[in-house]
């Protein structure tokens, strides 16, 4: 499969909104497994589609990402994902491949429910909790064009996003 390039801040697609997904084919399954590859390469445990510049509902996720031993990962696939209940609330830190050098405490809700279909098509649901449920919500604001700096107190906001800019005019 073909290593995606991941788009950074402040690049405008990561601001756009992921369209859903209608067609579930072997195009849908090559980009699925184009964005698991791309996201173990990056050393990540979550990649949403857009954040390759494909505008499709489409989130991949491993926890156990970094494992050496490759029969140890356990990769999820969600297509068109929706939370649908969330409880309580859990603050940890963050940080993005589309947000190169920064980390930050987001709060986030602690338990959730998705629905989303599988590569097949056929609807799912699934309880998260813990660092599953952070990621996802994590994922799931990429589709919307949500970043998670944009859930910082708006001070460091603004603080961030200049810096970060700035960062970015000097690697261009």
């Amino acid at each position: 499969m073909a290593i995606l390039e991941i788009y950074t801040f402040p690049d405008q697609i990561l601001r756009k909104k992921a369209e859903t997904v209608t067609v579930f084919d072997q195009e849908l399954e090559r980009t699925v497994q184009s964005m698991l590859e791309t996201m173990y390469v990056s050393s990540g445990i979550g990649l949403a589609a857009i954040q390759a510049g494909i505008l499709k509902q489409i989130i991949v996720i491993d926890l156990k990402s970094g494992e050496e031993d490759k029969s140890l990962r356990e990769p999820h696939v969600f297509i068109n994902p929706k939370i649908v209940t969330q409880s309580g609330t859990t603050v940890s830190e963050e940080g993005c491949l589309s947000v190169i050098d920064f980390r930050g405490e987001i709060q986030r809700a602690e338990k959730i429910t998705v629905e989303y279909q599988d590569v097949t098509g056929e609807i799912q649901k699934m309880e998260a909790e813990e660092m599953m449920s952070i990621c996802l919500q994590h994922e799931i604001d990429h589709l919307n064009g949500v970043l998670f700096i944009d859930h910082l107190p708006l001070l460091k906001q603004k603080m961030v996003k200049k810096r970060l800019k700035k960062l970015a005019k000097v690697e261009a």
